[in-house]
């Protein structure tokens, strides 16, 4: 199931870089926070399973 939660995460990093992108265009500073997060969340999960990974092995 590793791979599947670490698309699922890259997917989640993806949509924070588009809502920031699109709050820095329209100058909504609230959905550039929100991008800012959700790429971070997407950051910290795809971590967990690296090391989830590591102790696999």
């Amino acid at each position: 199931m590793g791979i599947v939660d670490k698309a699922k995460n890259t997917v989640e990093k993806l949509a924070g870089q588009a809502k920031e992108a699109v709050g820095d265009a329209t100058n909504n500073d609230d959905l550039k926070a929100e991008g800012q997060k959700d790429q971070a969340k997407g950051s910290v999960k795809n971590a967990a399973e690296d090391v989830k990974d590591v102790f696999k092995k």
